[in-house]
């Protein structure tokens, strides 16, 4: 099912985004993770691409979602994809059945080398959107992308890709609902009009979170750093306390409209189905 059409409801709903295995590791681990995901009954899972290359692990994974009665999102990214690469991503896509791809710029490869054929993920969803019937997410960012000059700038990147043909924008974690109001309104107001999914992040490692954060350009506030700053030694508080602030920031995310929210679950199934127990009468799971 592509998942602009399940964006039309307006029921609250939650997805969850996995990482396939690297190249030499098994897709059994993986495998069993999507098979706990599915039994909490997620709207779709994403499935990353490891950094430099959408693997065929992406496509196994992403099939095997779909076989466990999910609908899937495999990502893409343009730094690593040339049109040879993408055509064989889309068309693989199509045979297993799997409807919705994320069109990402990606990370810089290791090696340095990037295909020359898109520049932008803009280049990569309009390339897609000519050729193949398939749902086409992007990513956005509350906090502004860090490579941005200014928030209307990076709000202009949005309305290109809108243009270029994305049904639907996911945000980079944030960890301040408040910024992603006023995005949403920045992007209402340049009349980006294509639903957005909130993307949560757990706090269950604090030093990971605030260097990936930190990398990323990502605001934390004063609230998240003192929970970060009493309980990150303490694995066992900091995963409980990680819990409560995700659930928080969605039950606020559903109370003020937002109906749709992406948990980054690092492939930990127990991390997922605590927030799912916690919203179990708020999204009737």
């Amino acid at each position: 099912m592509k998942i602009s059409e399940l964006l039309k409801n307006n029921s609250p709903s939650v997805s969850f985004e996995i990482f396939p295995p690297k190249a030499w590791q098994s897709l059994d681990e993986t495998k069993r993770t999507i098979e706990k995901l599915a039994k909490l009954s997620p709207s779709f899972i994403s499935v990353t691409c490891r950094a430099g290359s959408t693997t065929d692990y992406t496509l196994d994974a992403a099939e095997f979602v779909e076989k466990c009665g999910i609908p899937a999102l495999a990502h893409l990214t343009c730094y690593s994809s040339g049109r040879a690469d993408v055509d064989r991503l889309c068309l693989s896509l199509c045979e297993r059945g799997i409807e919705n791809v994320l069109a990402l710029r990606g990370d810089l490869p290791a090696d340095g080398e990037v295909a020359a054929d898109f520049a932008h993920a803009s280049d990569l969803i309009g390339y897609i959107r000519e050729r193949y019937d398939l749902c086409i997410g992007a990513a956005c960012y509350p906090d502004s992308h860090p490579e941005s000059k200014s928030y209307d700038e990076d709000i202009g990147y949005l309305a290109v890709k809108e243009s270029a043909g994305a049904d639907f924008f996911t945000t980079q974690m944030f960890f301040d609902n408040n910024l992603f109001y006023a995005f949403r309104y920045r992007m209402l107001r340049a009349g980006v009009g294509v639903p957005v999914i909130a993307g949560i992040m757990p706090v269950i490692n604090a030093r990971q979170v605030i260097r990936s954060a930190e990398l990323s350009g990502t605001l934390l506030p004063a609230r998240f750093r003192a929970i970060a700053d009493r309980f990150g030694s303490d694995p066992e508080s900091m995963w409980q306390a990680g819990i409560a602030y995700a659930t928080e920031q969605i039950v606020d995310l559903f109370a003020n409209g937002v109906n749709h929210v992406h948990i980054y679950t690092m492939n930990r199934p127990e991390t997922a189905a605590a927030i799912m127990s916690n919203l179990s009468r708020i999204i009737g799971k």
